[in-house]
């Protein structure tokens, strides 16, 4: 994976644990417009995290690429995390 690119997966279907090729990702939930804030979440060295906002459990998968989801469908977009930072040190968010 790219610095400072990550996976952005979603859940519309309401599906309680998505298997994912990422340990570092951001979640969604649904997609835009009602999707929740797109929180950076960070499984460190554990398989799976639970996200805050929808409660979807997302699982580790080392079989499948980051742009991959088990079951299909759940991958959004790849996500420049340096810009968001950017916005975050400038705006003072």
């Amino acid at each position: 994976m790219t610095a400072g690119r990550y996976p952005k997966y979603i859940n519309d279907h309401g599906i309680p644990e998505i298997q994912i090729g990422s340990r570092e990702f951001k979640c969604a939930g649904e997609s835009p417009p009602q999707d929740h804030p797109h929180v950076f979440l960070n499984m460190g060295g554990d398989d799976q995290i639970l996200c805050p906002y929808c409660a979807t459990l997302f699982r580790f998968n080392p079989a499948l690429a980051p742009d991959e989801t088990d079951p299909p469908g759940n991958f959004f977009e790849f996500d420049d995390f340096g810009s968001i930072l950017v916005c975050v040190a400038v705006l003072g968010f």
